[in-house]
């Protein structure tokens, strides 16, 4: 178990903005927390080494220990009311569609207090029935109706009291009823019971409150699976009156109804808006999935912003998590010294330690002629993905999967959250991902069971400190700029730069740093990709919620889970998710080169092709041999191409004055061509035989003096500190960058 975990508010700040560091510290007393900045986080020692610099700041000193803890699981919360001191007699419904009917008591719909075991609580059994329970601050009942639900199925689910008669009648009701089969049919209880007791307690959905802090609700008893239309009346609804609540609020039962919560409403919002006259909003915690298709979808249409009400379902997991809400340890106000970067609060107690990674930006007017585009929007895609705890991860590497001491506590405390490479508890894709949590695999000496077996294991975050390396062992002068920053700021972002060069593996983009990159390269911006499989994925971020990302696998492409029927547009945007290919905006219109093949057990090498021998990118090849082997060295893989490639392809976009300067060889058939790139299954998709299993590094010019230069592979960077930076990829990288910095047109 790792002893010490963190996060900050913020991954970048300009001098004089501040940043707040939260800490979790397990055991021991007391930690010390410097600053530092990054310059290597590879720990090979056949590589440059581990690099940083101590900064002095006020941040340097001992300070004292706690255990801070994660309370996952999402859920709505609305606040208490004296509304509800009308629930004498009430009746309370939803329509739900439960994915893990069987894994324990489930809170649907609850207001009680658990210090005062009093209220009432419609909720799914230990036994997968729909159930009410109800406490009046002595004894607690609960009435089922011992019928189990089916998972993934359509329920009208509810109860009523009548406290005149004291009955107590439960149902469920399913949408669509499968003759022979007991479970998941329809079933009622009526029973005489003591009522519920009066209560002073906020109305939670999704989950069983157990403490109640001030306007803090913490939860036990989390829902999975999708609610829909939740209702709540002050009497006793008869049958027509509970169908008609279904799709709306009645004129006729205005008065009768307290609440009617509509989740279509507010979408890429955390707020719950009740379309009462009584307006008992609220708000979700942890962000359950919104945008979801709800029980009367009919297929028809496809996207929510065309009929909000077809998505009017809330999907819930008991493992989501947004903000981990940890109290502030200590904060870092940016020094108005401190020179553009990459940094990281080092936490250490003992033989425990801990990096937080965050980005400088540099003070308006001091910027420089290079930007290092860090690609966070990527980091937070991955961000704690599990791949190393399963199986399918050592059959894709072609190896056998090493878990680092993150991995191993991300595996124990899956409170820690998951990443869109992972799935819910109950089976369904991750679609949003939090950088307001620990993100323990974006550290610096993290390697990762990605990565290749040959070497340095290293994928995003500790993978693009080769690069910084490289720039700082060039005596570049150079800034580092976050995407999240360039999201933020767009074109402005970068306005200040003549070369922007990208990280290792820039994979995920949203339309404002889509937007913003494309608007730098017209003015005569130039660009070098330095990476593989960039610009593939489509992300959305929320204008009002800071730290969250969302992804929709749909359609097709490399998916560790699709997205299903009607949930392929965006809850924070409105914007259709998947591939950037399928969003008419292919990766080879930005970099000349798109995603082709992956492959994770060896790096390969690249061989020029006749156009790297023309006068015009002469310069690329300065002191490079004719029939020279580029990058069959390096420390991701063993070559400068490998683990994801991309290719040149003039039918997806490849500009047509491109020069393809040299093409990747010899790939092993653990690398695959991509699936967008087939429309069935054949033999010959390996790397022995595919011939679109390749990376080309391309050279192209854009509108006023600008150009484009493309590695096309993840592994290159990881090739750059080879014989102490003397090598053919070090080469090639330096001349283009220098000449892209001379403003001389090519």
């Amino acid at each position: 178990m790792l002893k010490l975990t963190g996060y900050s508010d913020r991954i970048y700040a300009r001098p004089g903005q501040t940043i707040e560091f939260k800490v979790n510290c397990d055991g021991p007393k007391t930690y010390q927390a410097d600053i530092v900045r990054l310059i290597c986080g590879d720990t090979n020692p056949d590589g440059p080494g581990f690099k940083e610099t101590l900064v002095r700041t006020d941040v340097s000193k001992r300070y004292k220990g706690r255990k801070q803890v994660i309370h996952a699981g999402s859920r709505v919360i609305i606040p208490d009311s004296e509304v509800f001191d009308r629930l004498d007699s009430f009746t309370v419904q939803a329509m739900i569609w439960p994915t893990t009917p069987d894994k324990g008591e489930q809170g649907l719909i609850v207001r009680g207090s658990p210090r005062a075991r009093a209220g009432f609580g419609l909720m799914i059994d230990a036994n997968g029935a729909i159930a009410l329970r109800l406490a009046d601050g002595k004894c607690m009942e609960t009435v089922s109706t011992g019928r189990k639900l089916l998972e993934r199925h359509w329920y009208f689910v509810g109860a009523t009291f009548d406290a005149k008669t004291r009955r107590l009648s439960v149902f469920q009701e399913p949408l669509e009823i499968f003759p022979g089969v007991r479970d998941g049919g329809s079933a009622r209880r009526t029973v005489k019971v003591r009522g519920p007791g009066a209560v002073r307690a906020p109305l939670v959905m999704a989950a069983m409150p157990t403490r109640i802090a001030g306007d803090q609700v913490f939860a036990t008893g989390h829902y999975n699976g999708k609610l829909d239309s939740p209702r709540l009346a002050d009497r006793v609804l008869d049958a027509a009156e509970m169908e008609a609540l279904k799709t709306g609020l009645p004129a006729s039962l205005e008065t009768a109804v307290l609440a009617a919560w509509d989740f279509s409403l507010g979408i890429g919002t955390e707020q719950i808006s009740d379309i009462s006259p009584n307006r008992l909003d609220g708000n979700t915690l942890h962000m359950p999935v919104r945008g979801m298709t709800g029980w009367n979808w009919d297929g028809e249409t496809m996207d929510w912003k065309s009929d909000p009400g077809q998505w009017s379902a809330m999907h819930f997991h008991d493992d989501d998590v947004y903000d981990a809400a940890w109290e502030t340890d200590f904060l870092l106000t940016v020094p108005a010294r401190m020179k553009s970067g990459l940094y990281a609060a080092r936490l250490r107690a003992g033989s425990h330690e801990e990096y937080i990674p965050f980005a400088v930006s540099p003070a308006p007017g001091k910027e420089k002629k290079i930007a290092f585009l860090l690609p966070t929007a990527s980091y937070m895609a991955y961000a704690n993905h599990h791949v190393g705890c399963t199986g399918a991860t050592e059959l894709q590497n072609g190896c056998l999967a090493v878990y680092s001491p993150q991995d191993v506590h991300l595996h124990q405390y899956r409170e820690y959250g998951l990443s869109p490479y992972d799935t819910h508890s109950d089976g369904s894709g991750v679609c949003y991902t939090s950088r307001l949590r620990p993100v323990l695999n974006m550290r610096p000496k993290y390697q990762s069971v990605l990565g290749g077996f040959k070497g340095s294991t290293l994928w995003q975050f500790n993978a693009d400190t080769h690069l910084v390396d490289w720039l700082e062992a060039m005596k570049f002068g150079y800034d580092v700029i976050t995407d999240e920053e360039l999201h933020d700021r767009g074109l402005e972002a970068l306005k200040p730069y003549r070369t922007v060069l990208t990280g290792s593996h820039p994979e995920y983009w949203s339309p404002e740093m889509w937007e913003g990159l494309d608007a730098w390269k017209r003015r005569g911006g130039r660009f070098m990709y330095m990476g593989g499989n960039g610009f593939y994925w489509k992300v959305a971020f929320s204008a009002e919620t800071p730290g969250i990302m969302e992804i929709r696998r749909c359609e097709t492409g490399i998916r560790a889970w699709p997205a299903e029927p009607g949930e392929f547009f965006n809850s924070q945007d409105g914007g259709y998710g998947g591939l950037w290919l399928r969003n008419a905006h292919p990766p080879q219109t930005v970099g000349g080169t798109g995603f082709s093949a992956q492959g994770f057990d060896l790096s390969s090498y690249y061989v020029r092709k006749p156009d790297s021998f023309r006068p015009k990118v002469s310069f690329i090849f300065k002191g490079v041999g004719k029939n020279e082997r580029i990058g069959d060295f390096g420390l991701i893989g063993g070559g400068a191409a490998g683990l994801e490639l991309d290719r040149a392809a003039p039918e997806l976009g490849t500009p047509p004055n491109t020069y393809v300067l040299a093409t990747s060889v010899d790939h092993t058939d653990v690398y695959m061509l991509v699936p967008e790139e087939f429309l069935e299954t054949a033999p010959g998709l390996g790397g022995q035989e595919c011939p679109q299993v390749r990376a080309d590094m391309v050279f192209f010019e854009t509108l006023n003096n600008g150009a484009v230069f493309s590695t096309s592979s993840i592994s290159w960077c990881g090739s750059l500190a080879h014989n102490n930076y003397r090598n053919n990829v070090s080469r090639i990288t330096k001349n283009v960058l220098k000449r892209f910095l001379d403003p001389k047109p090519f």
